[in-house]
């Protein structure tokens, strides 16, 4: 039950990360999530967004450099400790978490999102099975 993430190298000089925005905005593409990093020549821009096969294909043909990466997007309770109860689950399974970054939408104030990178995602799919965690698929995005 995982999501895909669009990973975007961007050249790290300013207007880059507007024009890839630019080329998603003419392209009606929606970011549910976003995460910058940066070194000192380029930028990654990590996006999570309803259909990433088109999104990617999109950045792709307007000369931006993209992948598809499989990432587990997990809905936890906005409250205290939310993230460290999810955490907890985490290590008890013994996932590696590579990265990790939020983000919240829909109509429901109760909860959040997070997007995790793990070593291994089909593994960590399984040791995370029936562990009473809300994992969000693709279609799932759409409705966020």
């Amino acid at each position: 039950m995982s999501v895909m993430q669009i990973s975007v190298f961007l050249e790290n000089k300013p207007g880059t990360l507007k024009k890839m925005t630019s080329v998603l905005a003419a392209n009606k593409i929606d970011m549910r999530a976003t995460s910058l990093a940066e070194t000192k020549d380029f930028g990654i821009a990590r996006l999570v967004v309803d259909d990433a096969l088109s999104a990617v294909n999109t950045l792709k043909e307007n000369n931006f450099v993209a992948s598809l990466t499989p990432v587990l997007a997990i809905e936890i309770p906005d409250e205290m400790g939310g993230l460290d109860k999810l955490l907890t689950v985490f290590d008890e399974a013994k996932v590696n978490i590579e990265y990790m970054y939020a983000f919240s939408g829909g109509s429901s104030k109760d909860h959040a999102y997070m997007i995790f990178r793990v070593s291994d995602t089909k593994g960590a799919e399984a040791k995370l099975a029936g562990k009473s965690l809300k994992m969000l698929t693709q279609e799932d995005l759409a409705q966020i």
